[in-house]
């Protein structure tokens, strides 16, 4: 692909009218008070670099990068700017131009592409964790002598991690529990094969007692948002033409995933390849089936507990589900089927400053971002943190372990299915 042709076009940035809705809503500006941090800067500078005064230097890069693509400045621009759709374009322009970070190939097309590899990737944390060795760090206060990004990165993983990834414990063909109503394929992600297993066992069990058989291909890729994110859109556009091929052998009523990451980027699939005339009607065909795992279930009228669970509940509405899905109901009317108590906390919708690496590449930024977050979270009165996206899941979880809050990070379906287990006992007794 023409570099020159992944860059926005004059319609797409130049009717900023510099009103400053973007500027209120966009969580790194809300934690800096810098105007460059903030989507209207980050126009502008597009602007300025594509009329030629403007070299891509070190600054601009960092800019373009710091958006956590949260999606909140799409929403409310009056015009139709969208300026996290103008940095994801940038990226990628600045990764076919610029030279690159000699790792990040080894990440995204090294890593990323192999689940085997991200699979195993895994195994030296739960080695630490099980042999009480982080138990021990911690015991000694030893973790406190470490920077605090390596402190706070040392602590991300929940504990325990699974034993297993669920591609290996699960068969390709789930059978419905009862009569099947529904066929469905289910996207695994990374994360939910890896680090969140068992929710995502969870979501599967629920899919099986309402009626779904469950097709779930072992060769699943990651669906691409890491490679899209920093602007590897070839590896992405692969990605999503293998994963397409893969569900596109069995005839599916829907793709249900219980990522909202993984959903957004699928729902988009189509959108990318538009242009290609092999992959077009495929892709766009694809897309459509693509529904969030609470989505789905209420598009089904899923089968509501006769008990519910004795717990006070508060939800996270992750970015790409509420704004890149348009999914926000759906999970609360999952948690209000399954629990006795669910409280809005105040800035559900906010983000959690996760955007999957930030912790890494803008760790300050996105350390205040998850503190604000977390106060809410505390004020709630919550027992329980139900949010439907692992990136949200590990940054809230790790905010929740530096307050020392008794608080559980759970999907929302989690509790369904915890639900369903509460249910099925007291039959039982």
């Amino acid at each position: 692909m023409n570099p020159e042709a992944l860059l926005p076009t004059e319609e797409q940035y130049l009717f900023c009218i510099r009103c400053g809705q973007c500027v209120t809503e966009c969580p790194t500006f809300r934690v800096t008070l810098k105007e460059t941090q903030s989507p209207r800067a980050r126009v502008m500078l597009i602007r300025k670099f594509l009329e030629g005064e403007l070299e891509p230097g070190p600054n601009f890069v960092d800019q373009i990068y710091s958006c956590l693509d949260c999606l909140a400045c799409n929403a409310v621009c009056p015009v139709g700017i969208k300026p996290a759709d103008l940095a994801l374009r940038m990226r990628a322009y600045l990764h076919r131009t610029q030279p690159q970070p000699w790792i990040k190939p080894l990440v995204f097309r090294g890593y990323f592409t192999r689940p085997r590899l991200i699979e195993l990737s895994m195994l030296p944390f739960i080695v630490y964790q099980r042999l009480g060795l982080q138990k021990l760090l911690h015991s000694l206060g030893l973790n406190r002598l470490l920077p605090a990004q390596l402190r706070d990165l040392e602590r991300l993983m929940p504990n325990p991690l699974p034993l297993r990834p669920l591609r290996a414990s699960v068969p390709e063909l789930i059978s419905a529990r009862g009569e099947r109503k529904h066929r469905v394929g289910f996207f695994l992600g990374c994360f939910q094969n890896t680090v969140f297993a068992r929710g995502s066992a969870a979501s599967i069990r629920v899919l099986a007692e309402n009626g779904c058989e469950i097709f779930l291909p072992k060769d699943v890729r990651c669906c691409g948002m890491p490679h899209l994110g920093y602007g590897e859109l070839d590896t992405f556009l692969e990605l999503a033409r293998h994963n397409i091929a893969l569900f596109e052998r069995e005839e599916l009523e829907a793709i249900v995933t219980d990522c909202a990451t993984c959903g957004s980027t699928l729902k988009e699939y189509g959108e990318y390849l538009r242009d290609d005339p092999e992959w077009a009607e495929r892709a766009e065909r694809f897309s459509r089936k693509v529904r969030d795992v609470s989505e789905f279930l209420v598009e089904i009228g899923f089968r509501e507990p006769a008990r519910k669970l004795p717990l006070r509940v508060t939800y996270h509405d992750p970015c790409h589900l509420r704004r890149g899905q348009n999914v926000w109901k759906q999970p609360r009317q999952i948690i209000r089927a399954s629990v006795e108590e669910f409280v809005e906390m105040e800035g559900a919708d906010t983000c959690c400053g996760s955007a999957g690496t930030q912790i890494l590449t803008h760790y300050e930024t996105s350390s205040a971002i998850l503190e604000g977050k977390i106060r809410k979270v505390e004020a709630s009165g919550a027992n329980v943190l139900a949010t439907g996206c692992p990136g949200c899941q590990l940054q809230l979880g790790l905010g929740v372990r530096k307050h020392n809050l008794r608080i559980q990070v759970l999907h929302p379906v989690e509790l369904l299915d915890l639900a369903y287990t509460l249910e099925s006992e007291g039959e039982k007794g």
